[in-house]
């Protein structure tokens, strides 16, 4: 059994990460302080012996022993990471920090989610680990896509400075069940739009394109990463390589949960990447990892979960 932080623990990757951790026999400490997590997320937790729910703001020192720190907590969609963009910046840095401290201080093994938008628009395709990226620093996006890349310089900084084990993933496209119907991610806009049969909404042309990731092979890759040898410090891009454009997906969503919705485009927002797609060959060499549920299976496990979802609220 290791004793394991989990911050951004009842979001949506966060909460399945505390599951398989439960899973597998360790100790979890859950951290959140629900800015955009959600109780419901881990509600069938608070009961396990195993778990700990600690609400608290990663801006703030945090007190603790762990052998292992999962750093998840940060706002990932556009409209929530926008809607208070200072507060994403000092998350992504100072609670960084913070956390990385504690790591220092206490000898844990650090995991730091990041993410493709470190990419930026790219003017490279598909994207492999060595590329540095196509970032407005002034856009409106810039809080956060910054905000990941200086929490990445300070993992490595602190691997030289004060020889943190550090574990980084660049994290592309994900989806499945337990996301936010509200959060404005494409995958959860379009499913829940299509069962309430309101308009589906595509930004742009919808020519851009994505690579989806099914959440459970998400973690897998996230966990085999942090269980690789200490030499092992990524950054490691982790999403699927088949990538698709966002009328596509429309349609298919249209197909499988046999909607009358009508498809309705609006203008692109500003510094939205048009091309999105990681090369996972790192992953590959040094994880043994891939992408292995297929797009039609995962949509279908995260049309179903929508399903339920609204029907409870509808009552």
């Amino acid at each position: 059994m290791m004793r394991i932080l989990v911050t951004g623990a009842a979001g949506f990757l966060g909460s399945h990460l505390c599951d398989r951790l439960i899973e597998r026999g360790d100790a979890v400490t859950g951290l959140d302080n629900f800015q955009t997590g959600r109780r419901q997320n881990i509600e069938h937790l608070l009961r396990h012996p195993a778990f700990t729910l600690v609400e608290h703001d990663i801006v703030k020192p945090f007190k603790g022993s762990f052998d292992r720190i999962f750093n998840l907590a940060c706002p990932a969609s556009p409209p929530e990471y926008q809607r208070d963009p200072i507060a994403t910046m000092r998350t992504c840095v100072f609670g960084t920090d913070i956390l990385l401290a504690l790591a220092a201080a206490t000898g844990a093994r650090f995991f730091q989610a990041s993410t493709s938008e470190i990419y930026g628009d790219p003017d490279v395709h598909p994207q492999a680990e060595d590329y540095h990226g196509c970032v407005n620093p002034i856009g409106i996006r810039a809080c956060y896509d910054e905000g990941k890349r200086a929490a990445e310089t300070l993992c490595f900084d602190y691997r030289r400075q004060h020889g943190v084990e550090i574990k980084v993933a660049r994290i592309f496209n994900t989806y499945g069940p337990r996301m936010n119907p509200s959060d404005g991610r494409v995958v959860s806009n379009l499913i829940v739009q299509a069962l309430r049969g309101e308009d589906m909404t595509i930004y742009g042309d919808g020519d851009q394109t994505r690579s989806f990731c099914y959440s459970d092979d998400l973690i897998d890759g996230c966990l085999r990463l942090m269980d690789s040898p200490a030499e092992v410090t990524g950054p490691v891009n982790l999403g699927n390589p088949d990538e698709m454009s966002v009328s596509e997906l429309a349609q298919l969503v249209v197909e499988m949960t046999g909607t009358s919705a009508r498809i309705v485009y609006h203008p692109l927002p500003s510094d939205d990447p048009l091309r999105r797609c990681p090369d996972t060959t790192k992953a590959g060499l040094l994880l043994g990892w891939s992408a292995r549920v297929p797009l039609r299976e995962g949509l279908r496990r995260t049309i179903d979960h929508f399903r339920e979802t609204l029907a409870i609220e509808v009552g």
